[in-house]
């Protein structure tokens, strides 16, 4: 094993042996290289005041060379701030300025000690680094039975880990805190476990209240106090998008400190909250009281970050670091809020009209960009295929039953016809 991993190794080793326990074998192996060249690279760019011949990138005029085509349309930025690589962490300015968001949005995370967010290149790629660094062949992820596809081909497909699914609700409607903690307390002969809690959740859009957040701690303390690691993650790719009366914050500052054998990590980005789906800018960030911990973490990321990508895209981590630091960005963010909201409570006013009668029941949902319809008689690829094929209207079947519908991508005025097309649907195919 190289040196560098075998130090980071011992770091955690000595400060928190649980968390070193998580890792996966690759998690054990992983470094960043501190001779590579990366590292002298930037210990040139402070130093190298007469020639810097180091990274491999061109210069010109004392700036990055470019193409004046690309940059005329880029004319508002710095070269330096589009065309030079960032850092594999991520541009410094940016990830600060996550940090004070995450503060500004979860106010409990203040009194927390967690480290400063590392630049992914969106959610995805910020779960795949979790995937990387703790599940191996076998280990239990746990999800439940409503999730993204992807969590299967991250976890599962490239890692080998075991797909673990509970009954996102309970008899009330709830979500099912039980049904997590069974999952869990299941995995005590493996004595580790990987949870993914997605809220909003893709694809139904339901965010827990506060009690059933509070459940949700306590089934994973529990596993924790009997015996098992846990890797709690909070995919919060569509954090901020709550229209009612639920967690407004991410559970990710009560996970933080909840245990000594409970590691906290936080996966969020502004693709979703900013509606920049094609910048791909993605964080992630660990909760540790320990600052060798997160140090040790954030090295073991990097690792994984230069094996990989090397570095996220420079431009859009400019773009976004700007619009953060804009005095419009608040107000402009609010308005699109009132417009998503504005969309979901149309939806449920018009499936709880009595129009449909009992034949487009819903699963509850209160947030994000999605919900999900709940089809009897007919299956939901046969009323998906249908509705694209005679309607031209564009949902996504999963399972048997379950119809998501994206009102997130349909203007207001515009939903009744298609909640009227989607009933007319399920008609025409139960009178077949």
């Amino acid at each position: 094993m190289n040196p560098l991993a075998q130090q980071l190794n011992e770091t955690l080793q000595r400060e928190n042996p649980n968390v070193y326990a998580m890792l996966s074998d690759l998690g054990k192996a992983i470094y960043f290289p501190k001779e590579g060249i990366l590292s002298q690279s930037a210990e040139a760019k402070s130093k190298a005041k007469k020639f810097n011949a180091t990274i491999g990138i061109a210069t010109e005029g004392g700036q990055p060379m470019h193409l004046k085509l690309i940059q005329d349309t880029l004319s508002a930025y710095n070269p330096k701030d589009i065309y030079e690589y960032a850092p594999p962490a991520g541009k410094p300015e940016l990830r600060s300025a996550w940090r004070s968001k995450m503060i500004k949005d979860n106010p409990s995370l203040e009194s927390k000690g967690f480290g400063s967010p590392v630049v992914t290149n969106a959610l995805t790629h910020g779960l795949s680094i979790v995937a990387d660094l703790f599940a191996d062949q076998g280990d239990a992820v746990i999800i439940p039975n409503k999730n993204w596809e992807n969590y299967e081909l991250t976890f599962g497909v490239r890692r080998g880990a075991e797909i673990v699914e509970y009954p996102l609700y309970n008899d009330e409607m709830k979500f099912n805190s039980d049904g997590l903690r069974d999952a869990l307390l299941a995995q005590k002969d493996k004595g580790k476990a990987i949870v993914l809690l997605n809220f909003p959740n893709n694809p139904t859009g339901y965010t827990p209240g506060a009690g059933e957040g509070d459940a949700i701690v306590s089934a994973i303390r529990d596993a924790a106090e009997a015996g098992i690691q846990v890797v709690a993650v909070t995919d919060d790719a569509y954090f901020g998008l709550f229209f009612e009366d639920s967690l407004q914050e991410s559970l990710f500052p009560k996970l933080a400190g909840l245990h000594e054998r409970v590691l906290a990590v936080k996966v969020d980005g502004a693709t979703k909250e900013e509606y920049v789906w094609g910048f791909r800018v993605g964080f992630i960030t660990y909760a540790s009281d320990s600052a060798a911990t997160l140090a040790a973490l954030e090295q073991k990321t990097l690792g994984i970050i230069r094996a990989t990508i090397s570095s996220g895209p420079h431009p859009s981590q400019t773009f976004v670091l700007h619009a953060l630091q804009s005095p419009e960005f608040e107000s402009q963010k609010a308005e699109k809020f009132d417009i998503m909201k504005n969309r979901a409570n149309r939806v449920k006013s018009l499936l709880d009209s009595g129009r449909y009668g009992d034949t487009l029941s819903y699963y509850p949902f209160n947030s994000g960009y999605f919900m999900c319809l709940k089809l009897a008689g007919v299956t939901a690829e046969a009323v998906r295929s249908h509705l694209l094929n005679e309607y031209g209207i564009g949902t996504i079947a999963l399972g048997e039953t379950d119809l998501r519908v994206a009102f997130s991508c349909i203007e207001e005025e515009n939903l009744e016809e298609l909640y009227d097309t989607i009933y007319k649907a399920v008609q025409e195919l139960s009178a077949k």
